[in-house]
């Protein structure tokens, strides 16, 4: 029996994987006549931040729901830790945080005040202060929730989903909305998590630098199918495409695209005349990876 099919078998037998924190395999999800996911096989290790990107209309919603336990599957065997998320209990519902596009209920509650009180649903929550600091809002502790800027709402959002110290956290677009020095302080957040507390992430965003900044490993899902698996690097080596070389030489600036940058480099760096100065070599990013395997998917259906 192929590895894959034990891990399966052991899925659906309830036994949890070890080192891993989210197991999928087979997933389908129909609405009426309509398949959304065409079973979607994927894992998240423990400890790992993955980010699934995906244009709208891919299914990552309805994945990150079923993960969540929220929704019903059509097909397929998922375990998330340790347990079928279609039955999961409170339990296992106190190891799970979640930080929604938006959320704007308890407007009237006192921000210190409403943490303290989610607080007491955990086991093991974060101190109250102790999280107003980690999420930059000390200073709005005591302020009604309904007087915050969006920016500050934006961060009691992720100060809610992480309150009970969850071991797996799911992020939906968490710095929509955040300032250049608010979306750097959410990432050094969002790596103390991972690498201090040791959280199990899982983020969703349509901000390909973000993901390529932050993801161990980055999902791309598209027409419901997992398209590509991999580091940032791994996805950029994996798609044919040129290279563009940056150079100055005797005050003149230059740039050639090739296919092959090394060999363009060193046979530049052994042309006679002026030395070569402001030497940069642009590869493919992320963006030009993530472009390229969606628009091959499109042309394909």
């Amino acid at each position: 029996m192929r590895t894959t099919d034990v891990a399966a078998d052991r899925v659906r037998q309830g036994e949890p994987v070890a080192g891993v924190a989210v197991r999928v395999r087979g997933l389908r999800m129909r609405y009426g006549t309509k398949d959304v996911l065409h079973g979607v096989d994927f894992d998240v290790r423990t400890g790992e931040l993955v980010a699934l990107l995906g244009p709208n209309g891919a299914g990552k919603s309805t994945t990150i729901e079923i993960l969540e336990g929220f929704r019903t599957r059509s097909g397929g065997d998922v375990e998330v830790l340790g347990k079928d998320p279609a039955h999961g209990d409170e339990r296992w519902r106190g190891q799970l945080g979640v930080v929604l596009q938006s959320w704007r209920d308890h407007a009237k509650w006192r921000v210190r005040e409403l943490l303290g009180h989610l607080g007491r649903y955990y086991p093991d929550p974060f101190d109250v202060d102790e999280l107003l600091a980690l999420v930059g809002l000390t200073e709005q502790g005591g302020q009604r929730v309904g007087t915050l800027s969006g920016g500050q709402r934006r961060r009691l959002d992720v100060a809610i989903g992480i309150v009970g110290r969850p071991r797996l956290l799911f992020l939906d677009e968490p710095t929509a909305g955040f300032d250049p020095q608010a979306r750097r302080e959410f990432h050094d957040l969002v790596h103390r998590l991972v690498d201090v507390e040791n959280t199990t992430v899982l983020l969703t965003t349509h901000d390909l630098a973000e993901a390529e900044k932050l993801a161990d490993r980055i999902l791309i899902l598209a027409d419901g199918r997992i398209l590509a698996d991999g580091s940032a690097d791994e996805l950029a080596r994996s798609v044919e495409g040129k290279a563009e070389v940056r150079w100055t030489r005797a005050g003149e600036r230059f740039v050639h695209t090739t296919d092959d940058a090394t060999a363009y480099v060193r046979d530049l760096l052994n042309e006679p005349g002026e030395p070569v100065a402001d030497l940069e070599v642009r590869r493919t990013s992320l963006e030009d990876t993530y472009m390229a395997m969606v628009q091959r998917q499109e042309g394909e259906r």
